[in-house]
């Protein structure tokens, strides 16, 4: 699972601090996006696949921000340190009832077989700071389903934006943050194209510090 659309929207828009955890690092995208932004901040980056923790580690190293990204293998089930972060960042597994892909490697990237919903908010709420803040983005049909798992561990939504492809278009994708105690909830709303061909003034706002040119 390369460089995708979900880990650059999450990577550029979720909440940060001077402590943050990566779940699912992947290829270490969003771990190295969140230390790119808020400088001198400490990413602890985990996946449970070896190769991809490993790819991530390459990709850290060969970074500007090598002595502050550490990248371990290890499950959040398993992850055991004791820190508590001012953000967690998740672009988590989604597939809950489509067809398993015969790839492995893919199938724990993509389906939620590994870390379904429930524990990834069960085990995030045990490294989560008080004030703290836990980000991520799923496809937008699965908002209620997110909402039951983040009431049932105890997190509050507290800032929500939906993501189009472009105005004409329903939503797709629903970036949402969390956390301990209710607050008012700061709702945004984003498309990617103006039109099918030009990025919109949104997505270059949201992303140009990422990007080499639009």
């Amino acid at each position: 699972m390369k460089v995708g659309t979900d880990g650059l929207l999450l990577g550029a828009w979720a909440d940060g601090g001077g402590l943050i955890l990566d779940i699912g690092t992947g290829t270490g995208l969003i771990a190295l996006m969140m230390a790119q932004r808020f400088s001198g901040a400490i990413v602890d980056a985990i996946d449970i696949d070896p190769d991809a923790a490993l790819q991530a580690k390459e990709n850290v190293e060969d970074s500007p921000f090598a002595d502050r990204v550490t990248v371990m293998c290890t499950s959040l089930q398993e992850f055991d340190i004791a820190k508590r972060y001012d953000a967690i960042v998740c672009n988590p597994p989604y597939f809950t009832q489509s067809l398993l892909p015969p790839d492995s490697k893919r199938t724990l990237a993509r389906h939620a077989v590994a870390l379904p919903f429930d524990e990834l908010f069960r085990h995030s709420r045990r490294f989560l700071a008080n004030g703290g803040v836990f980000s991520i983005i799923v496809p937008f049909d699965l908002e209620s389903k997110i909402m039951v798992s983040a009431a049932v561990n105890g997190f509050f939504l507290v800032r929500r934006c939906t993501v189009s492809t472009t105005p004409s278009k329903s939503p797709r994708r629903l970036l949402m943050a969390f956390a301990l105690a209710p607050q008012p909830v700061n709702d945004e709303r984003g498309t990617i194209h103006a039109s099918n061909s030009e990025y919109s003034e949104w997505y270059k706002k949201l992303t140009c510090d990422f990007l080499l040119k639009f």
